[in-house]
């Protein structure tokens, strides 16, 4: 896959998308390029005024879109099955797993995990399990999981998994963002033997200017800011994700981001994974373990 843009995404007509973090950033920029294609767009936010605005802003563009909001908080495992069940009977063409959060001060989760982890890939690892039944049968069905370049340095701390002797930032960003390519591949590995009609596949935005940053300390925001010129926007950042999530190219088990400026930036295209991102025993360790802490198992 090269150059996808939003102009690339074909009728979605018929089909229903489950966005996480559709209030804000590369989650509202999806939202409205895939309600304006007429999909039917479940926003995944923490509070109704959230929702609500980013309908708005949706609407102001796409009046006819078909729009619902789901009360979610990544960071809360009760939140994220209360979200599940509000869900039960839906018809889910597409779950896109995007909230996330980027390198804040230690803070943990309501179920006491590092944040990082707990919301980029607990949360998501969890509330994919609990919906799988429901796109599992649906032909050309797709569960679209968000990791990062920064994958490429993670490494997945058995030993301290919740941060409770050693914190960084950086570091567990990573690491979570490995999580992140790891349950992907896992994923598709298991819908593959099962041969279901959903695929497991996985973007990266590239390095867009959203709130993301917001956490980054006051020097580095500093040292940014020439170099934001040459950043995606929120609405270019969406780019991978509306490509993995419709593009009629795509296969179980790819890996979508920025294709330009080694992939920073620009539209969507084939991206590269670590070693250390397909290595099925890691992934088989981190799935495991990620069952016992979440307590949800999936049926492939």
């Amino acid at each position: 896959m090269a150059n996808f843009t939003a102009s690339d995404v074909p009728d979605q007509s018929g089909r229903t998308v489950f966005i996480t973090g559709a209030n804000s950033g590369i989650g509202l920029e999806a939202s409205k390029v895939l309600a304006g294609r007429g999909a039917r767009v479940l926003l995944g936010c923490r509070s109704e005024a959230n929702a609500t605005g980013a309908m708005d802003a949706i609407r102001l563009e796409h009046p006819r879109a078909k729009l619902d909001f789901v009360p979610i908080d990544l960071a809360d495992l009760a939140s994220v099955r209360s979200a599940a069940d509000r869900l039960k009977g839906e018809p889910i063409d597409v779950l896109v797993n995007n909230a996330g959060v980027m390198v804040p001060p230690l803070q943990r989760t309501k179920q006491g995990f590092e944040l990082q982890f707990g919301v980029n890939h607990l949360g998501h690892f969890a509330l994919t399990g609990l919906l799988l039944d429901q796109l599992i049968d649906r032909p050309g069905s797709r569960v679209v999981i968000t990791s990062s370049i920064a994958h490429r340095n993670g490494r997945i701390d058995f030993d301290d998994i919740d941060a409770k002797r050693h914190y960084s930032r950086m570091k567990r960003y990573q690491m979570s963002k490995l999580a992140n390519l790891l349950h992907m591949f896992e994923l598709d590995r298991r819908l593959r033997a099962a041969n279901a009609q959903t695929i497991a596949v996985a973007c990266h935005p590239g390095v867009a200017d959203t709130n993301l940053m917001r956490f980054l300390p006051g020097p580095a925001k500093m040292l940014m800011l020439p170099g934001r010129l040459f950043l995606n926007t929120a609405a270019e950042g969406a780019w991978p994700t509306l490509a993995a999530s419709t593009a009629p190219q795509i296969s179980g088990g790819d890996y979508v981001g920025a294709g330009k400026r080694g992939e920073t930036a620009g539209p969507a295209a084939d991206a590269k994974s670590s070693a250390r991102a397909r290595d099925p025993q890691l992934a088989t360790r981190l799935w495991e373990q990620s069952v016992r802490m979440t307590g949800v198992a999936y049926p492939v």
